[in-house]
């Protein structure tokens, strides 16, 4: 989620947003533009388009460039909608941040399985020109780790890399913050140990004056452990991340790979008081061409599809469904908008339904590899085999359609154990799932369950038993050790029966 502009509460007039706003018609001019990495939806002109588009793939390029091992490319794409003003912005924002006395939002980031969403408002007033652009775009690097990650780092490191400046033969990195630290030199900052806590459901992540406080002590925090690492050749932030990693609570983890956080408490005070801050240099070389971007121009219903899946995916439900009858009303072909009636459908237990929405998308578009996946994965859930031919189609459909989305692969495995048949190639699938996201504990048990339906007990448990070290939580954990427990128990009966089949 992007800064908050009431941060400037000391030096600019802070913005109230009024309670109540509903949702109006869409502008009548929208754009869609495709760069190699992005779809960029926007209700402003063309050149303010591609120049987005462009900002984010120059912000890939810094982080494939600085982090050369990281895969930064998702395996669901990412789609920005870029609003004109505050209006459209609050149209689309969470719920939550229309009530008064609430954060100033330009920008924020929508995570999901199957969705990635990015929301920016071109009117923003930033020291950067783009940095509500290279805050989501850290938080979709950032997205892996969002489980374990404290909320404090994960919007740190944002605003760290937000206020890159990206030129074109070079590029400076974690240039310092004015507003931050003149903001912070005119406030009390948290103690550490509040600040390592705060989560989504905080007060200090929603409401105007204690969010200002947040964001701007944990930028000042990764500024200074980031600088400071750098100048002694140390590796404290990256120390925390690995403990962290490995499910140590904020606060210990901090003591651990910090010291002493009352001197750490001083440090910093020190540091935000201090004239001088220091930031990294980079040389750039980028090939990247905005006037090679594909554009065209959307129809008023299929911009509306797009804004009410990000308001169902936003869970503004009521919003959502409102738009959407809008959208099926002016066309009812609309492949986008039947999916995510299906989506709001399953979401509130109506399997039947939500059905019905997807094979309706699936014979409208075969170009939708959600509508294909979505279709399959809710028929099997209803156990019978009368649509088998067209779940099997659907999913391998699915995979050719995205080859990076790990579920189709493992919901195709699970096909055919359940069918038992196909059961080498359901394998291969298995792990070919695995391969594409190898912390999820459900493919890996999956991946035994298919060894159990060949007969290969042994593999089965050995797969489980190397999962145990991916496990990241004492849940996971446990119901591996217990399956584990289950199949050994399993393999020395058959082993005892065999045996005395041959006496």
């Amino acid at each position: 989620m992007s800064k908050p502009t009431v941060r400037r509460l000391a030096l600019l007039t802070a913005f109230a947003i009024s309670a109540g706003t509903h949702l109006s018609a869409a502008s009548e001019s929208w754009l869609e533009l495709q760069s190699p990495h992005f779809t960029v939806v926007t209700d402003a002109n063309e050149k303010q388009g591609r120049h987005i588009a462009d900002q984010f793939e120059r912000m890939r390029w810094v982080f494939q460039t600085l982090f050369p091992r990281l895969n930064v490319d998702p395996p669901v794409p990412i789609v920005v909608i870029a609003v004109k003003d505050k209006k459209g912005f609050q149209e689309l924002e969470p719920e939550a941040y229309l009530a008064k006395g609430q954060i100033d939002l330009t920008g924020l980031f929508l995570h999901g399985p199957d969705k990635n969403y990015i929301l920016v408002r071109l009117d923003g007033q930033e020291e950067h020109p783009f940095a509500t652009v290279y805050h989501e775009y850290t938080h979709v690097q950032l997205s892996s780790a969002a489980e374990w990650l404290p909320l404090w780092l994960n919007e740190g490191l944002a605003e760290f890399f937000q206020n890159t400046d990206i030129r074109d033969k070079e590029v400076n990195l974690g240039q310092p913050s004015v507003s931050d630290i003149l903001y912070l030199r005119q406030q009390r900052l948290l103690p550490l140990a509040t600040l390592f806590q705060v989560d989504a459901s905080s007060p200090y992540y929603h409401e105007e004056q204690k969010g200002s406080v947040f964001y701007a002590e944990s930028w000042a925090l990764t500024h200074y452990l980031e600088m400071t690492d750098k100048q002694a050749n140390t590796h404290r932030l990256g120390n925390y991340v690995e403990l962290l990693s490995k499910h140590q609570d904020p606060v210990t983890a901090a003591a651990q790979a910090f010291g002493d956080l009352q001197q750490l408490q001083k440090n910093l005070d020190a540091y935000v008081a201090n004239a001088r801050y220091q930031y990294f240099r980079m040389t750039a070389s980028t090939t990247i061409d905005p006037s090679k971007f594909q554009v065209k121009a959307l129809t008023l219903p299929q911009a509306n599809a797009i804004r009410a899946d990000l308001l169902a995916y936003n869970q503004r439900t009521k919003d959502a469904r409102a738009l959407l009858d809008t959208v099926l009303r002016d066309d009812p072909n609309n492949t986008l908008a039947h999916e995510t009636m299906g989506y709001l459908s399953f979401r509130e237990g109506d399997r039947g339904a939500a059905l019905k929405w997807y094979e309706q998308a699936v014979k409208l578009d075969s170009q939708s590899y959600l509508a294909h996946f979505y279709y399959a994965a809710i028929s099997m859930q209803g156990g019978g085999t009368d649509h088998d031919a067209q779940v099997e189609a659907s999913l391998r459909q699915a995979i050719k359609l995205n080859p990076a989305f790990a579920p189709s692969y493992d919901r195709l495995a699970v096909f055919y154990g359940m069918r038992h048949k196909q059961l080498d190639e359901a394998h291969t699938l298995s792990l070919r799932a695995i391969q594409l996201d190898p912390s999820n504990i459900s493919y890996r048990m999956n991946a035994a369950n298919v060894l159990l339906e060949a007969d290969q007990y042994q593999y089965a448990i050995n797969v489980l038993t190397a999962s145990i070290k991916v496990a990241r939580t004492p849940e996971e954990t446990a119901a591996l050790q217990n399956r584990i427990k289950e199949l050994e128990g399993s393999l020395a009966r058959r082993a005892q029966a065999a045996k005395a089949n041959q006496q």
